[in-house]
């Protein structure tokens, strides 16, 4: 464990499209420190386009860490994430006092900064017999089970999200106890100084570059890239905004263009969620927009 106080993690959070991607390197080479991801999707190889994972020429300007790590039938979870960083972080502190966290993934950045409880490892046995449950019976089935297996959660979760409906029910099985009863919700101290950065764009502003990053990633490619990953659609590695709506494209649910605004409607919901999260973290300072965001993150590191 690490004893030197003065080493910082610094988070820059925020909605998709707000430009932490650009903000972080702008950093990380005044620092000259590495960068972890903390983008849940990032994670998988394959899907540069639909998830925004920093190009070949960002990557080659800082060490990234966290992108293009995993195939897309790999399980990843929150937990795992804070082992790998917490494992990962004293050997880039060696050379630097400094390590940034960039993304949205609001789960992954606060297993790092506040800690994950400590929860049972799932079999891919329970694994299987709780994605049965959502395969055979949708939404119905896992609210309908969480409700007899955990009612205390049942009342706190969003039961319109099934992949927290389905971790429920997974640790539930494995442990024996409701998952409830294994939240305890105490902040872990951390070795570390952490300051948290988002860059605060006004909501229409934010939505503008969010409908304008959907129609660069179409004119990338996005829709050839999701048929590349089209038969593997199954995996809750492809469960995303981008993926998802163009897979109903090609299902013929609905037509291209629909897809594409959907796509569009979907990553400005998602956003409004990261945003709600992040006013719950009084930690977050909001940076505004322009050239002298990177000298205001130093010169605060520096106070």
């Amino acid at each position: 464990m690490l004893q030197n106080k003065n080493k910082t993690l610094i988070v820059i959070t925020g909605p998709t499209g707000s430009g932490k991607t650009d903000l972080s390197i702008k950093l990380a080479l005044r620092l000259g420190c590495h960068i972890l991801s903390a983008d849940s999707r990032q994670l998988y190889r394959d899907l540069p386009i639909g998830t925004a994972a920093p190009t070949a020429e960002q990557l080659a300007l800082v060490p990234h860490h966290f992108v293009g790590t995993l195939a897309l039938e790999d399980y990843y979870s929150a937990a795992q994430y804070e082992a790998d960083v917490m494992a990962l972080m004293p050997q880039l502190w060696k050379g630097n006092d400094y390590v940034i966290m960039c993304g949205g993934s609001m789960m992954y950045i606060d297993a790092v900064t506040k800690g994950i409880d400590e929860l049972p490892t799932i079999t891919p046995e329970i694994r299987a017999r709780a994605m049965v449950l959502y395969y055979e019976g949708g939404l119905p089935l896992l609210r309908e089970t969480l409700h007899r297996i955990d009612p205390v959660y049942y009342n706190q979760v969003d039961l319109n999200n099934y992949k927290r409906l389905v971790h429920a029910i997974e640790i539930t099985m494995q442990a024996g106890v409701p998952y409830s009863s294994l939240r305890t919700g105490e902040v872990k101290q951390r070795p570390f100084d952490i300051v948290k950065y988002a860059i605060d764009y006004d909501r229409e502003v934010l939505f503008d570059r969010i409908n304008s990053r959907v129609d660069a990633m179409i004119e990338a490619g996005l829709e050839q890239e999701a048929r590349s990953v089209y038969h593997l659609r199954h995996l809750n590695s492809l469960n995303t905004v981008g993926y998802k709506e163009m897979f109903a494209f090609f299902d013929g649910v609905m037509d291209r263009e629909t897809a594409i605004a959907r796509l569009a409607k979907n990553t400005r919901v998602y956003a409004k969620k990261q945003l709600t999260w992040m006013k719950r973290d009084a930690d977050i300072v909001m940076l505004k927009p322009g050239d002298e965001m990177v000298s205001q993150v130093v010169e605060n590191l520096l106070k």
